[in-house]
């Protein structure tokens, strides 16, 4: 089956579209919820079992079965049947990719009873497209596709995140965050919800000194402090950072330090090849919110520090860095490493950067 064409700022949209319907009260006669990123699948899942029917007819008239215990034709009688003493019932099928005869779903999503809702949670991947099953929901119903995002678009999501619980995150505890948790959005929210009830009453801005107190990431020994050491070329403090990694190689795999370098290096020789553009064939350089949407940043507090140190590096050793980057990412996964630990390796390659 061909990748999917939804990126994840639409699985965002496609969730505060039917998260604004619930709230409306406006329900589909089918949900297809559906995806690889599981977040946004419980918890639209999660609002619709709770709110469609109150505590009283949830007892009567709400239903939950998982895939690997059911077969369609189950869920189909359970969805034809009468709602007991009420004007609707709910069924909830979840883990429905371990469903038995999952297609012949279709047999019923092709017309739904007017007394039920019922709920496809589909993890892992997506129905297939082309199927029965897939056309009928999305004709009679509302599909949700929930894909995983990638590198650059967690930070602006975590933002949004962060400003609905009612806080707002300063840069480098949103750098510290991503970081250490990768692009993982259950994750991410599971320890953002966490560290919100930690904090003190009052408090409305996350800081590094909070993600150290209540997650546990150091606020002095992390990828994002490592960058800032390396570009400012600060050998001391870069080999001091490597050193704190290779003794906690499980906490801070290297990776992952290879990524937030390179992609440190990688906005700097875009940045710098910009100004060549301009300077050379008169171009004009783009604007602080242009920048952005090149750089896939979502502020100016990045943009301002990315310009900065642009322009204290040549572009002909930075496009040496990176393909000093490139040859150790294939060494951190296994290959001509001569039997190096992470930690050697990374000392190694920052010494070839400072001396270049």
């Amino acid at each position: 089956m061909a990748k999917s064409a939804v990126k994840f700022r639409d699985t965002i949209a496609q969730y505060e579209r039917l998260n604004a319907d619930a709230a409306a009260r406006h329900y589909a006669p089918v949900y297809l919820l559906m995806g690889d990123e599981s977040y946004f699948i419980d918890a639209l899942c999660d609002r619709l079992a709770n709110e469609i029917l109150n505590e009283a007819e949830r007892s009567f008239n709400q239903i939950t079965v998982y895939g690997k215990d059911s077969e369609a034709g189950q869920v189909i009688n359970l969805c034809r049947q009468m709602p007991m003493m009420g004007a609707q019932q709910v069924v909830v099928v979840k883990e429905a990719q371990q469903l038995r005869g999952l297609d012949k779903l279709a047999l019923y999503t092709q017309k739904p009873s007017p007394t039920t809702i019922l709920v496809i949670c589909h993890k892992e991947k997506s129905v297939d497209k082309r199927s029965a099953l897939y056309k009928s929901c999305t004709a009679n119903g509302a599909v949700l596709e929930s894909v995983r995002p990638r590198d650059y678009e967690i930070a602006a999501w975590l933002q949004q995140f962060a400003r609905d619980q009612g806080f707002a995150i300063d840069p480098k505890a949103l750098a510290m965050l991503t970081d250490h948790l990768g692009t993982g959005v259950s994750k991410i929210a599971n320890e953002l919800r966490k560290l919100a009830v930690s904090l003190p009453q009052g408090t409305q801005r996350i800081t590094d000194a909070d993600i150290e107190a209540h997650i546990g990431i150091s606020k002095d020994f992390n990828n994002f402090e490592l960058c800032k050491a390396v570009v400012a070329r600060d050998t001391a403090r870069s080999l001091m950072i490597a050193g704190h990694f290779a003794r906690n190689p499980k906490d801070n795999p290297m990776l992952v330090t290879i990524m937030a370098l390179f992609n440190q290096f990688k906005d700097i020789f875009t940045v710098n090849y910009l100004r060549w553009l301009s300077r050379r064939k008169g171009e004009p350089f783009p604007s602080d919110m242009e920048l952005m949407r090149i750089l896939r940043k979502n502020n100016t507090f990045a943009i301002n520090e990315i310009k900065q140190t642009s322009a204290n590096w040549d572009n002909r050793k930075v496009f040496q860095i990176l393909g000093l980057l490139r040859e150790y990412d294939a060494k951190s996964k296994g290959l001509n490493t001569g039997g190096a630990t992470d930690g050697e390796l990374l000392r190694e390659l920052l010494l070839k950067i400072f001396l270049l």
